[in-house]
């Protein structure tokens, strides 16, 4: 069947806004989505962020998508678990239910303002993390983090609650960092990218190593946009040595600081951080994996060493969803 641009997901827009103050996010989160899914599209467009507005297209494209949404996959049979939970100054709340039509369940995300609108909303199957053999793996390259000062740790752990990379082979282990102040990510206008925090700050090889892959002519998107065609948009890939291959992703047009074939020295800088790929605002991903091909291969742990979470000294550690981190040097 014929899908609408909305699709069957909209990528969650945290447009920066103010830190979340509801009295009862469960409550909200539950009267937002079967609202939604009774037919009443109009209160969620209503309550929604202007950002988010922009992701939808329109009130219509967002009925559109509903319709679409039981046609494919019938009606809401039965809620086999909701819960919420803060992040970075906004409460989400997930819903999980049993759909008619289908024989995997259907996970419904809704996000909410500190005004309780609505700022990042989906709906997908339920995701599951991908085996994998690398479990007990430890890094043989020795990391430190791939930046200076405080960052929050926005996708990070094994769990698929705590980083939705864990359905990629290749990017099962992997991070995404931003920088949260105050509960926000950036101060003054949300679709200005200079407003965001992590906007320009420098990226730092996390280890040694040759540069295999460089590339920095793809433009930064704009907040609701992003680049599918390509997802890492510009990035570097770093050979650690011993079949271990460091992915820095989303950087900035232009500011790559590195070519291929480079031998770069842990903690050298090699680009900026930016906006350009698959991306719904700036941010630094970062993962291992055992080829230089994003793609390919399998992912690995990334243990770093000698870094701060949240105030605790970590000699040897994965961050962890939720985290405050910075080098402890």
């Amino acid at each position: 069947m014929k899908r609408h641009n909305l699709g069957i997901a909209v990528i969650l827009i945290f447009a920066g806004m103010s830190v979340s103050a509801q009295a009862d996010p469960l409550s909200l989160g539950q009267r937002m989505a079967e609202g939604f899914l009774s037919g009443d599209v109009e209160t969620v467009w209503s309550s929604s962020t202007r950002e988010m507005q922009r992701a939808f297209g329109s009130a219509e494209n967002l009925a559109a998508f509903r319709d679409d949404l039981l046609a494919d996959f019938g009606s809401e049979q039965a809620v086999l678990s909701e819960r919420t939970a803060e992040q970075a100054g906004h409460d989400v709340y997930t819903r999980v239910s049993r759909w008619t039509e289908t024989p995997a369940p259907l996970e419904l995300v809704i996000a909410f303002d500190g005004a309780e609108r609505i700022s990042g909303f989906f709906i997908r199957p339920q995701p599951v993390a991908v085996p994998s053999s690398y479990l007990d793996y430890e890094t043989k390259a020795v990391l430190r983090l791939p930046v200076d000062g405080n960052w929050f740790v926005y996708w990070g752990g094994r769990d698929i609650e705590d980083n939705y990379h864990a359905v990629d082979v290749g990017q099962r282990f992997a991070l995404d960092l931003l920088i949260v102040r105050d509960g926000q990510t950036h101060s003054g206008d949300a679709s200005e990218l200079e407003s965001y925090y992590c906007w320009g700050q420098p990226v730092l090889a996390p280890a040694k190593g040759i540069v295999m892959r460089a590339v920095d002519g793809l433009p930064d998107q704009a907040i609701g946009e992003s680049d599918v065609a390509n997802p890492a948009g510009n990035h570097i890939v770093i050979d650690f040595g011993g079949n271990e291959y460091g992915f820095l992703a989303h950087l900035q047009q232009g500011s790559l600081r590195v070519a291929k074939g480079d031998v770069v020295a842990t903690g050298q800088e090699i680009g900026l951080c930016g906006n350009s790929g698959n991306t719904s605002e700036p941010h630094l991903h970062f993962h291992m994996q055992t080829s230089p091909r994003l793609g390919q291969g399998e992912g690995l742990p990334a243990q770093f060493t000698n870094y701060r979470a949240n105030g605790v000294l970590i000699n040897r550690g994965e961050p962890q969803k939720g985290e405050s981190i910075h080098p402890a040097e």
